[in-house]
């Protein structure tokens, strides 16, 4: 269903957990980077989510946010992969680094793509120096049962992984996003799971 997209097609990428989604955003379709999918976010780029991490407030609503502070281009990959590496610009395309976002497998479904964001993640810099990003909201999934001890230990090794491998640079650090593509609203249906 994914290959019906076509560069600059809107698509929603959202967290579920236990059902009901945790924070959606709208981002353009780029295309295909060998077995994985690229897309977009751009200032202005409409998303939803639920206070900030730390909370992990089953109860929250899922409030609106606009996008505004960088360029971002995700390389996610359907299946087993269990993160996500961002590219991240500034406003004026100044490129400021590398993120590894931890994350269930992915499923795409037509222009759904569908993970739970696990709270840990990973900083690189330009000069491949990194650090661990949100090891507090991390910890706070782990404290209210969102994560139990065990599975808290894979997502910290598949972190550790992907730091060893380096997966980056990718070939992507001198993309730009066609001027024409607009900031995009979130569909009315972004929480239907």
């Amino acid at each position: 269903m994914s290959s019906e997209l076509c560069a600059g097609d809107g698509v929603l990428f959202r967290s579920i957990y236990e059902g009901q989604v945790q924070s959606a955003g709208s981002m353009r379709y780029v295309g295909k980077s060998g077995a994985g999918h690229l897309l977009y976010v751009r200032p202005g780029d409409e998303m939803r989510r639920r206070g900030t991490w730390s909370e992990w407030d089953r109860d929250a609503v899922p409030e609106l946010h606009v996008w505004d502070r960088t360029h971002l281009l995700w390389l996610v990959r359907e299946g087993g992969d269990l993160h996500a590496l961002g590219h991240f610009w500034d406003t004026n395309w100044s490129f400021l680094g590398w993120y590894v976002n931890l994350q269930a497998p992915l499923v795409v479904r037509g222009n759904r793509f569908d993970t739970t964001d696990w709270a840990l993640d990973v900083w690189i810099e330009p000069d491949g120096s990194w650090e661990w990003k949100d090891e507090d909201h991390f910890a706070a999934a782990v404290n209210r049962g969102f994560l139990d001890e065990a599975t808290a230990g894979e997502i910290r090794a598949e972190g550790e992984r992907v730091i060893a491998e380096r997966p980056w640079p990718t070939g992507w650090e001198d993309w730009r996003a066609p001027a024409e593509w607009a900031p995009l609203e979130l569909p009315e249906d972004w929480h239907v799971v």
